[in-house]
């Protein structure tokens, strides 16, 4: 049982001034500890005892019931302290965790991708430019056809592709920048579309944008990635890992 307070045992002694017990009061009400909810509860308990009717006084019923509230009350607090210990734990545990991912390429939900080139050299001194962009599309079920639509910054379609058959699940993609007309599209952002359907029944298509981890936050929502290209996201809504 918690030990009672020096204000307690001189309102038990009925020797407590106005002035200590308002100061008590005012120190206490936003103290919702385990020992301060007993202690109040207890005040209440003293006080309602001393003021009841000596001809019809609180029968051991009444104060077995109360006193189990008091035990309710603080096993709640008690088990609200303990599961936020293990919030804190577990977050610190996820961010550890979830570390490893920095500097992995991950798909998340998002319709952004960014084309860029690439330039190789041979062992005789010849270049090779190739561009590349990755993405994906996340479907709910099986499909027979999935289109996706590139389109640039003005919204004009650069590039479709029929990826066919796909089964349900994540589909990477790759783009290696060959536009409609068969030339190489300029290096930069652009954004895409998708839809899918199964023998002419539509099939619910996510698209999924592409972007490497370069860090870890704690914030007051949990543990965060910070994924180029994407933006700020939670570990759950990372798909696929690349």
């Amino acid at each position: 049982m918690t030990t009672v307070s020096n204000d307690l045992l001189n309102t038990m002694n009925g020797t407590s001034s106005s002035s200590s017990t308002a100061a008590t009061s005012a120190s206490s009400l936003n103290d919702n500890s385990p020992d301060a909810i007993q202690n109040r509860f207890l005040t209440l308990l003293i006080a309602q005892m001393k003021n009841q009717d000596p001809s019809n006084p609180m029968d051991n019923s009444q104060l077995t019931t109360q006193m189990a509230q008091l035990s309710t009350v603080s096993g709640i607090s008690q088990l609200n302290s303990t599961l936020s210990t293990l919030l804190s734990n577990l977050n610190s545990s996820q961010a550890l965790s979830t570390a490893n991912m920095i500097g992995h390429g991950v798909l998340a939900p998002g319709n952004s991708i960014q084309l860029t080139s690439d330039t190789t050299t041979a062992a005789d001194g010849t270049t090779t430019t190739s561009k590349k962009a990755v993405f994906g599309v996340n479907l709910d079920s099986s499909a027979s056809s999935v289109v996706v639509t590139v389109k640039d910054s003005t919204g004009a379609t650069v590039r479709t592709m029929n990826l066919g058959t796909q089964s349900s699940g994540v589909v990477p993609v790759i783009w290696d920048g060959t536009n409609d007309a068969g030339s190489k599209a300029a290096d930069g952002n652009y954004t895409f579309t998708v839809s899918a359907s199964n023998n002419g029944v539509a099939v619910n298509a996510t698209a999924l944008a592409f972007g490497t981890v370069s860090s870890v936050s704690t914030t007051s929502s949990g543990v965060m990635l910070n994924v180029a290209n994407i933006g700020t996201i939670k570990p759950t809504d990372v798909l696929q890992i690349l």
